[in-house]
């Protein structure tokens, strides 16, 4: 069976070599402004160093492109090959944040904004990756890969020593009511967390 996800990724790859020739103009920190071809090769070229949104490609052609007219259909383009999915690029990236980082999901919905996906589209990739992914074991094995001593009872010994790790959850993504519940469970005085629920995350 033929995995027509990986159909677009095979075909740029294509691509690549053909364009090469195209884009040496990008080695020029004096590069002109670009047509409409050369334009179209700068926007493979990028795509096929790392994976991008629609947002953040138009950004850059933007800054390229001689006729900002071109822009648009390029990215038309992208998206009738398959180079371009939105949806596909905020689904990925929501689950390597959670499989190889661990975050929460208002940092993933962050970095997915910042990374100029649509916020509803952040929110519903976000949503879906998320579904069956419990916070309160989530925060537990977070703290337990960054702190080397969190298998030792008490080891969030003083207040100092918890809103730090307070903070750190919280700029993790995850829900303060929750962050309370685990890290009662490694601290020495854990009354020392009662009504630190309402506090707002850091900037």
């Amino acid at each position: 069976m033929v995995n027509h996800s990986i159909l677009p990724l095979v075909a740029l790859a294509v691509l690549l070599p053909i364009m090469n020739s195209k884009v040496r103009y990008m080695r020029s920190p004096n590069a002109k402004k670009l047509d409409a071809e050369k334009l179209w090769a700068y926007a493979l070229k990028s795509l096929g160093a790392r994976a991008q949104s629609s947002g953040e490609v138009r950004q850059k052609l933007v800054s390229k492109a001689d006729n900002l007219a071109d822009v648009d259909g390029i990215l038309a383009r992208l998206r009738e090959y398959g180079f371009l999915n939105d949806k596909r690029f905020a689904e990925t990236v929501a689950a390597s944040r959670l499989e190889d980082q661990g975050f929460g999901r208002a940092r993933v919905i962050q970095d997915l904004r910042g990374r100029r996906i649509a916020p509803v589209l952040a929110e519903t990739a976000v949503g879906g990756v998320y579904s069956e992914t419990d916070e309160l074991e989530l925060i537990e094995r977070y703290v337990r890969k960054k702190y080397r001593t969190a298998e030792r009872d008490g080891f969030l010994g003083d207040d100092k020593e918890l809103a730090r790790a307070f903070g750190r959850l919280r700029r993790a993504g995850f829900g303060a009511g929750n962050i309370v519940r685990v890290l009662k469970r490694f601290a020495r005085n854990p009354d020392l967390l009662d009504g630190i629920e309402d506090v707002p995350p850091p900037d």
